[in-house]
């Protein structure tokens, strides 16, 4: 599939700002089974931009504006090409770290009382994948899913108590639980293209667990399935701070505010 995305990013400020700086994590990464054909960023102002890996080996873009700024652009477009042929299973990732360092929780998916118990509830130790494809059903079915929503930041525990989740709520809470039972486990961002409107889609969260003899394994637990080629997959972390689309400071008073504007869509064959 030939997946077009245009990622718009608008930030306004009450005072003019004297300097802008902000963080990207918005180029979605080269795999065995996703490739970026093209991919730009955009910034509509004079502005430096400078790439790097970070520790995860997601690719981040750094982008420095000096003022008087009132708002700010950044737009990032491009095309990718996805196939479903590993049915989830993560192959060709950049992958400077070893898998047992996703064991380690955060302030954000450490367990409380409640996850513990559920966690010592599952079997798995006969069937891993099979229970981890338990899991993310489970907890498909057990929450109502909401749109993406303001990252307050809200620990797994708090998600677990309520009834209804964002997909990166859940997804954190998958990797915790994950964790809990003993499988590595990372939160993964990018984008999934809508099944019912072709010229829609939003920013996705979902998780990949590790199990051993077969790697790397994506679950999507806001949708129940594994990963296809509907999803475009961006950065990796340990939970949804180490991968935020941008993110950043600036120099200057007053408050700001940010709209975003996303515009994916499936291209035909041979269309460009």
């Amino acid at each position: 599939m030939r997946i077009s995305i245009d990622h718009q990013t608008r930030y306004r400020f009450e005072e003019p700002q004297a300097r802008v700086v902000q963080l990207l994590h918005m180029r979605p990464c080269d795999t065995n089974h996703q490739t970026v054909v093209a991919w730009r960023v955009d910034i509509d102002c004079d502005a430096r931009l400078r790439k790097h890996e970070d520790g995860f080996g997601n690719e981040v873009t750094m982008v420095y504006a000096d003022g008087p700024l009132e708002s700010i652009t950044i737009e990032v477009t491009g095309e990718i090409l996805t196939d479903n042929e590993a049915a989830g299973v993560v192959h060709g990732a950049p992958e400077p770290l070893p898998p047992a360092l996703f064991l380690r929780q955060t302030a954000r998916t450490r367990p409380d009382d409640a996850i513990r118990d559920y966690a010592d509830g599952l079997n798995m130790e006969k069937d891993a994948l099979g229970g981890l494809h338990a899991l993310c059903s489970a907890l498909c079915d057990r929450f109502e899913i909401v749109p993406v929503r303001p990252d307050h930041m809200q620990p797994v525990g708090e998600t677990f108590a309520t009834k209804s989740a964002s997909p990166h709520e859940l997804a954190e809470l998958f990797c915790s639980i994950a964790r809990t039972c003993g499988f590595p486990a990372r939160f993964i961002a990018g984008y999934r293209v809508s099944e019912t409107e072709k010229r829609m889609a939003s920013l996705h969260a979902w998780a990949e667990a590790y199990i051993e003899d077969l790697g790397w394994v994506g679950f999507d637990p806001a949708c129940g399935i594994s990963p296809d080629e509907r999803y475009v997959r961006v950065a990796a972390g340990l939970d949804a701070s180490d991968t935020a689309a941008s993110s950043g400071s600036r120099t200057g008073g007053g408050e700001e505010a940010m709209d975003v504007d996303i515009d994916a869509h499936m291209l035909g064959a041979g269309q460009h």
